[in-house]
């Protein structure tokens, strides 16, 4: 049996926010409290540390269910399979479906069942969820139809990412800049190839790091205090992520056997470049070996950080030969890696 992914499908929305079109902003410390820099100067040293020049938004009239549909499409169609025939559709997200300029999260019917439904799929034995996993929950999807394919209950399913953060941001938070929306969708099945899924490890950090990233007020304390948004604690997150996510990374390759210099790729959660520059360093590292060139494909440059969309995004992107000097050949291995909310971890050695 191999376990492996045979169609992937991604939604990037078309509307472009650049790093322009905040130098309007007023943003405040978290006491509410004005910075001491010009927005031009916030702007250019957010730009040097995360990478980020740009980043998409959904059209007000779509939701974060409807771009995870759109890539489920596109999935579905690369694998060539009838939709029918999937026995579990999983959707890792974090909000729900947030109408443009509301404050409401609704998930109620879950995602995955709205998915399932704009997919007009009528098998009931087709089973729809969500899974609420921070940015790591695209390749925890995929952790769970593996598991649910190995243990036979399963032979087919779709695992989807999908995203709309543009509707949960402070506007007055240097950090709303990081945040963007997208969808990347896979099909997980048994195939009788010589390829596909070799290892995985996940972790769940929450002692005293549950609450790295949180819901919170706005900076600007004038705001009905009703209301929350996406916060995070920027410089724990960095220190938690260049601790353990290289240890996950090395756990997960010794698992699956695979020599360090048989990677010809590793794609880490798009959530900023510095970032995922000291985990592949500290990575190598642990290895004591050369970093080979190119092995990390970026993508935050121009999509910014969709959360449970950025991997599976960048994977379909590369797969279909749509990133400049980025290319998967059949046999070459992979290691998918993400770190976020929760705090979770985790990782997943591949071969293509």
């Amino acid at each position: 049996m191999a376990i492996r992914i045979t169609g992937t499908g991604s939604y990037i929305p078309s509307s472009i926010e650049t790093n322009a079109n905040f130098n309007k902003h007023e943003f405040l410390n978290n006491d509410g409290s004005i910075l001491k820099h010009d927005n031009d100067v916030i702007i250019e040293k957010f730009k040097a540390i995360t990478g980020i020049g740009e980043r998409r938004y959904a059209d007000k009239h779509l939701n974060t269910s409807d771009l995870g549909f759109f890539a489920a499409e596109k999935a579905i169609a690369d694998a060539n399979i009838d939709p029918e025939t999937l026995d579990y559709i999983i959707v890792a997200h974090n909000f729900g479906d947030v109408v443009h300029n509301t404050i409401q999260s609704d998930i109620l019917p879950c995602l995955a069942s709205r998915i399932k439904h704009n997919l007009r799929i009528k098998n009931p034995k087709c089973v729809a969820y969500d899974i609420l996993f921070g940015c790591p929950g695209w390749i925890e999807g995929v952790i769970q139809a593996h598991a649910f394919i190995k243990a036979g209950i399963a032979k087919r399913c779709l695992v989807i990412g999908t995203e709309a953060l543009s509707r949960v941001v402070d506007k007055h938070d240097r950090d709303s800049m990081i945040y963007s929306d997208g969808a990347g969708a896979t099909i997980i099945e048994d195939t009788n190839e010589d390829r596909g899924i070799l290892a995985h490890e996940t972790a769940s950090f929450t002692y005293d790091e549950a609450f790295y990233l949180y819901f919170g007020n706005s900076n600007n304390k004038d705001l009905c205090r009703d209301t929350r948004y996406i916060k995070m604690d920027g410089r724990k997150i960095y220190e938690f992520a260049l601790t353990n996510v290289p240890l996950a990374m090395k756990t997960c390759l010794d698992k699956s056997d695979i020599p360090i210099k048989d990677v010809k790729k590793i794609l880490i959660h798009q959530a900023n470049e510095k970032m995922d520059e000291a985990i592949l360093k500290r990575f190598y590292k642990l290895y004591e070996t050369d970093i080979p060139k190119g092995i990390m494909p970026m993508s935050i440059q121009e999509f910014g950080n969709s959360s449970v969309a950025t991997i599976p995004t960048l994977y379909d992107l590369i797969t279909h030969d749509k990133m400049e000097n980025q290319h998967i050949n059949k046999g070459d291995v992979i290691i998918f890696a993400s770190v976020g909310a929760g705090m979770h971890i985790n990782a997943m050695v591949y071969r293509y």
